[in-house]
């Protein structure tokens, strides 16, 4: 069995080689840093991988730290994923679906302009204040359109620019939007993307309601839907997911609590030697789709994925020490299933999503109750079944554990010695 001193001498390393990349995810990993925000906000824009004229607009608008929210969605949400969040006013919820949208355009040349995003919600204002933050953000994109509909204004005006400058981005109300379809003056049929912001105002209302359905019936079945609001009560809930498939589900309350569905959480006290034998012996009796493994570092991140690969495990590893380019083909390499095993710090933790991922390990302790969050919930979308396992060797793994038991509600118990299959993998 392979021997733990390939990993032990490099964590007295890790100080000295921080500095690789500027603004990368692992940045304020020290221990002396006190706090969750402080660590959970030490990456920025860049680690979503977004198109680079949306991070310059993003960096003309003076944003440089993305907010809890947009941490837990944009990963998913460029990827095309339904999402259902609710989270408090101010948090940023306007830019998870804005830039997941841009992000997501890709507009052949020499073709008419098609309306392929649809955002709803109750307001005029607000409808105004949405069309803006889509021009913010789209401010190095111009071939992009972006159009603005509402009541209270001539609907001749809205049909003529329809039919003379068609937008790729229609932002309104549902009454004025609907008119415009049952008009057929606003043509769906091309649509990628459906989005109600404050959707729990719209669907409450049953004339609002009704006109929403009628509205999503005349697009096409396969899209992505979005939905966010500040308030979602647990009535209105399966309202939204009716018009979803397994969406995301993020629920953040004042204290930034997330609630993950269906995943099995459990730790296993041993020494740090031990670690490798244990990790071994688990990745043997187990049995998952695809599996993500957290370490703390850059060298022990290269050294356990070649660990795995000399055992017969086809494992890839993703850290910050690599440049955009060949992360990105790592990142893919394992998305479309080539590799099963994922050895990754941090960067990942933050980040993509994987659905066929079932199992995640936290080797190395996160270093706080944030970070923790992120790593566990790549494993077992929401509303899926998933594993993590945490290897605490120490007094200040046991603390973290305990700080992300008291945060989050959640009774994370020993690993027992065997584990019931169907708790932590769907049925097929």
């Amino acid at each position: 069995m392979a021997d733990n001193d390939d990993l032990l001498d490099y964590e007295d390393e890790e100080q000295a080689e921080q500095p690789i990349v500027e603004g990368s995810g692992d940045a304020n990993q020290r221990k002396d840093v006190k706090g969750a925000y402080v660590s959970i906000h030490s990456s920025g824009f860049r680690d979503f991988l977004l198109k680079p004229e949306i991070l310059r607009a993003i960096v003309d608008c003076g944003f440089e730290h993305p907010s809890e929210v947009q941490h837990e969605c944009i990963p998913q949400a460029v990827l095309g994923m339904d999402i259902l969040c609710q989270a408090k006013s101010g948090m940023g919820k306007t830019a998870v679906f804005v830039l997941a949208t841009l992000q997501q355009m890709e507009l052949p040349e020499n073709q008419l302009p098609q309306v392929c995003v649809l955002v709803m919600c109750h307001t005029r204002e607000l409808a105004f204040q949405i069309s803006k933050e889509y021009e913010r953000f789209s401010k190095y994109m111009p071939h992009i359109k972006v159009a603005v509909f509402f009541g209270g204004l001539p609907i001749l005006k809205d049909e003529e620019v329809l039919k003379n400058n068609c937008p790729h981005i229609v932002v309104g109300t549902p009454g004025r939007i609907l008119a415009l379809v049952r008009n057929k003056k606003l043509n769906l049929k091309f649509l990628k993307h459906f989005v109600l912001d404050e959707c729990d105002k719209m669907l409450e209302q049953l004339d609002m309601r009704r006109d929403v359905q009628e509205i999503f019936r005349n697009t096409p079945h396969s899209k992505q839907v979005m939905m966010f609001s500040a308030t979602l009560s647990r009535d209105i809930r399966p309202v939204c997911k009716k018009f979803m498939q397994d969406p995301m589900e993020v629920y953040v309350d004042d204290e930034a609590k997330l609630t993950l569905h269906g995943l099995q959480q459990h730790y296993v006290k041993l020494k740090e030697n031990e670690k490798n034998k244990k990790l071994f012996d688990l990745l043997d009796i187990l049995e998952f789709n695809q599996v993500v493994i957290f370490v703390k570092s850059v060298q022990r991140c290269m050294a356990l994925a070649q660990l795995l690969c000399d055992q017969n495990f086809p494992a890839v590893a993703i850290h910050r020490a690599m440049n955009q380019e060949e992360r990105l083909s790592k990142y893919q390499e394992f998305k479309d299933f080539q590799k099963r095993i994922l050895v990754a710090t941090n960067l990942f933790g933050r980040g993509m999503d994987i659905e066929r991922v079932n199992i995640v390990f936290n080797y190395d302790m996160p270093e706080d109750s944030d970070t923790y969050l992120h790593r566990v919930a790549r494993a077992g979308r929401f509303g899926t079944k998933g594993l993590a396992i945490t290897f605490a060797s120490d007094e200040a793994d046991a603390k973290v554990l305990n700080n992300v038991q008291d945060r989050f509600d959640v009774n994370i118990t020993e690993l027992p010695d065997e584990i019931d299959l169907s708790s932590y993998i769907d049925a097929r």
